[in-house]
Protein backbone atom coordinates (compact mmCIF):
# COMPACT_ATOMS: atom_id res chain seq x y z
CA UNK A 1 0.00 0.00 0.00
CA UNK A 2 1.21 3.44 -0.96
CA UNK A 3 2.49 5.62 1.72
CA UNK A 4 0.57 8.58 2.11
CA UNK A 5 1.65 11.71 2.66
CA UNK A 6 1.87 13.44 6.53
CA UNK A 7 0.75 16.27 7.91
CA UNK A 8 -1.49 19.13 7.20
CA UNK A 9 -2.85 19.25 3.26
CA UNK A 10 -0.90 22.01 1.50
CA UNK A 11 -2.71 24.87 0.90
CA UNK A 12 -2.50 26.77 -2.55
CA UNK A 13 -2.59 30.20 -0.82
CA UNK A 14 0.02 29.77 1.58
CA UNK A 15 1.93 27.88 -0.79
CA UNK A 16 1.89 31.09 -3.42
CA UNK A 17 2.65 33.27 -0.55
CA UNK A 18 5.83 31.51 0.73
CA UNK A 19 7.09 31.75 -3.02
CA UNK A 20 6.16 35.71 -2.94
CA UNK A 21 7.73 36.32 0.03
CA UNK A 22 11.04 33.79 -0.95
CA UNK A 23 11.11 35.97 -4.39
CA UNK A 24 11.01 39.17 -2.91
CA UNK A 25 13.05 38.80 0.51
CA UNK A 26 15.79 36.82 -2.14
CA UNK A 27 15.39 40.32 -4.63
CA UNK A 28 16.25 42.76 -1.38
CA UNK A 29 18.39 40.58 0.65
CA UNK A 30 20.24 38.03 -1.20
CA UNK A 31 20.81 34.26 -0.60
CA UNK A 32 22.95 34.51 1.99
CA UNK A 33 20.46 36.80 4.01
CA UNK A 34 17.34 34.63 3.29
CA UNK A 35 16.38 32.90 6.03
CA UNK A 36 13.47 30.60 6.80
CA UNK A 37 12.00 33.28 9.35
CA UNK A 38 12.16 36.21 7.44
CA UNK A 39 10.22 33.85 4.54
CA UNK A 40 7.65 32.39 7.33
CA UNK A 41 6.84 36.14 8.43
CA UNK A 42 6.42 37.79 5.38
CA UNK A 43 4.06 35.30 3.76
CA UNK A 44 1.98 35.20 7.04
CA UNK A 45 2.93 31.30 8.33
CA UNK A 46 4.49 29.54 11.05
CA UNK A 47 8.38 28.50 10.02
CA UNK A 48 6.91 24.68 10.18
CA UNK A 49 4.37 25.46 7.72
CA UNK A 50 7.40 26.33 5.53
CA UNK A 51 9.88 23.58 7.13
CA UNK A 52 6.97 20.80 6.52
CA UNK A 53 6.99 21.75 2.26
CA UNK A 54 10.57 22.51 1.63
CA UNK A 55 13.74 21.29 3.38
CA UNK A 56 15.32 24.43 3.29
CA UNK A 57 16.12 27.83 1.62
CA UNK A 58 17.35 25.92 -1.25
CA UNK A 59 14.56 23.68 -2.48
CA UNK A 60 12.34 27.39 -2.00
CA UNK A 61 14.83 29.14 -4.59
CA UNK A 62 14.17 26.35 -6.41
CA UNK A 63 10.58 26.60 -6.71
CA UNK A 64 10.82 30.14 -7.27
CA UNK A 65 12.88 29.93 -10.08
CA UNK A 66 10.65 26.66 -11.44
CA UNK A 67 7.01 29.19 -11.25
CA UNK A 68 9.73 32.11 -13.17
CA UNK A 69 9.31 34.63 -10.07
CA UNK A 70 13.30 35.13 -9.86
CA UNK A 71 14.22 35.65 -13.34
CA UNK A 72 12.88 38.86 -15.68
CA UNK A 73 11.13 38.01 -18.65
CA UNK A 74 13.85 39.92 -20.70
CA UNK A 75 15.75 36.56 -20.53
CA UNK A 76 13.41 35.91 -23.64
CA UNK A 77 15.23 35.53 -27.13
CA UNK A 78 14.16 37.35 -29.84
CA UNK A 79 12.52 36.47 -32.69
CA UNK A 80 12.71 38.68 -35.62
CA UNK A 81 13.78 36.20 -38.62
CA UNK A 82 17.55 36.85 -38.48
CA UNK A 83 18.91 35.00 -35.58
CA UNK A 84 22.37 36.60 -35.75
CA UNK A 85 20.89 39.66 -35.23
CA UNK A 86 18.74 38.40 -32.70
CA UNK A 87 21.24 36.19 -30.45
CA UNK A 88 23.29 39.73 -30.76
CA UNK A 89 20.31 41.76 -29.17
CA UNK A 90 19.61 39.04 -26.84
CA UNK A 91 23.14 38.86 -25.55
CA UNK A 92 23.03 42.82 -25.10
CA UNK A 93 20.06 42.73 -23.64
CA UNK A 94 21.11 39.65 -20.71
CA UNK A 95 24.42 42.28 -20.29
CA UNK A 96 22.00 45.27 -19.77
CA UNK A 97 20.16 43.00 -17.74
CA UNK A 98 23.22 42.22 -15.18
CA UNK A 99 24.39 45.85 -15.24
CA UNK A 100 21.61 46.66 -12.29
CA UNK A 101 22.91 46.20 -9.15
CA UNK A 102 19.62 45.06 -8.13
CA UNK A 103 20.05 42.19 -10.87
CA UNK A 104 23.57 41.36 -10.56
CA UNK A 105 23.43 41.05 -6.42
CA UNK A 106 20.31 38.67 -7.17
CA UNK A 107 22.47 36.32 -9.93
CA UNK A 108 24.87 36.40 -7.69
CA UNK A 109 22.79 34.48 -5.02
CA UNK A 110 21.05 32.13 -7.51
CA UNK A 111 24.79 31.05 -8.24
CA UNK A 112 25.39 30.72 -4.32
CA UNK A 113 22.23 28.94 -4.19
CA UNK A 114 22.81 26.83 -7.05
CA UNK A 115 26.22 25.59 -5.81
CA UNK A 116 24.69 24.56 -2.89
CA UNK A 117 21.41 22.31 -4.06
CA UNK A 118 21.72 20.39 -7.31
CA UNK A 119 18.20 20.85 -8.15
CA UNK A 120 18.63 24.80 -8.05
CA UNK A 121 21.74 24.25 -10.62
CA UNK A 122 19.40 22.27 -12.98
CA UNK A 123 16.16 24.99 -12.40
CA UNK A 124 18.93 27.87 -12.91
CA UNK A 125 20.79 26.18 -16.26
CA UNK A 126 16.47 25.74 -17.76
CA UNK A 127 15.76 29.32 -16.77
CA UNK A 128 19.30 31.14 -18.51
CA UNK A 129 20.35 28.56 -21.25
CA UNK A 130 17.01 26.66 -22.21
CA UNK A 131 17.71 24.70 -25.06
CA UNK A 132 14.01 25.37 -26.47
CA UNK A 133 14.87 28.96 -26.46
CA UNK A 134 18.22 28.35 -28.68
CA UNK A 135 18.03 24.68 -30.62
CA UNK A 136 14.88 24.90 -32.89
CA UNK A 137 15.91 28.55 -34.45
CA UNK A 138 19.37 27.38 -34.60
CA UNK A 139 18.25 23.87 -36.36
CA UNK A 140 15.91 25.52 -39.09
CA UNK A 141 18.80 28.44 -39.28
CA UNK A 142 21.52 25.19 -40.07
CA UNK A 143 18.68 23.75 -42.20
CA UNK A 144 18.64 26.50 -44.42
CA UNK A 145 22.09 27.37 -44.64
CA UNK A 146 21.97 30.88 -42.51
CA UNK A 147 24.89 29.03 -40.49
CA UNK A 148 27.41 26.19 -40.95
CA UNK A 149 25.69 22.49 -41.53
CA UNK A 150 28.07 20.91 -38.59
CA UNK A 151 27.15 23.65 -36.30
CA UNK A 152 27.17 21.97 -32.73
CA UNK A 153 23.51 23.45 -31.82
CA UNK A 154 22.72 21.92 -28.39
CA UNK A 155 25.85 23.62 -27.12
CA UNK A 156 25.61 26.87 -28.69
CA UNK A 157 23.52 28.20 -26.15
CA UNK A 158 25.52 26.89 -22.90
CA UNK A 159 28.17 28.99 -24.56
CA UNK A 160 26.69 32.14 -25.31
CA UNK A 161 25.10 32.08 -21.67
CA UNK A 162 28.08 30.68 -19.96
CA UNK A 163 30.54 33.38 -21.44
CA UNK A 164 28.14 36.24 -20.03
CA UNK A 165 27.75 34.78 -16.67
CA UNK A 166 31.81 34.66 -16.32
CA UNK A 167 31.94 37.57 -16.73
CA UNK A 168 28.95 38.85 -14.13
CA UNK A 169 30.31 36.82 -12.08
CA UNK A 170 33.98 38.00 -12.34
CA UNK A 171 32.59 41.59 -12.62
CA UNK A 172 34.17 42.46 -15.92
CA UNK A 173 33.25 45.52 -17.10
CA UNK A 174 30.38 45.80 -19.85
CA UNK A 175 32.25 45.18 -23.45
CA UNK A 176 30.06 46.81 -26.21
CA UNK A 177 31.75 44.27 -28.52
CA UNK A 178 31.35 41.66 -26.92
CA UNK A 179 28.06 40.36 -27.92
CA UNK A 180 28.71 40.48 -31.96
CA UNK A 181 32.28 38.64 -31.03
CA UNK A 182 30.58 35.88 -29.28
CA UNK A 183 28.06 35.31 -32.18
CA UNK A 184 30.74 34.93 -34.25
CA UNK A 185 32.91 32.43 -32.52
CA UNK A 186 29.51 30.38 -32.02
CA UNK A 187 27.79 30.67 -35.82
CA UNK A 188 31.22 31.88 -37.59
CA UNK A 189 31.48 35.54 -38.99
CA UNK A 190 28.64 36.42 -41.24
CA UNK A 191 29.05 35.89 -44.35
CA UNK A 192 29.92 37.80 -46.70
Amino acid sequence: MPEGRRGAVRSEAARVAILEATAALFAERGYDHLSIEGIAARAGVGKQTVYRWWPGKSALIADCLLEGMLLPDRFAVPDTGDLRADLIAWLAGVEGVLDSPTVEGLFRSLIAAASENAEVAQRLRESLADPRLFAPRLRAARDSGEVRADLPVDEVSETLIGAIMLRALARTPRDPGLPERLVDLTLGPRPS
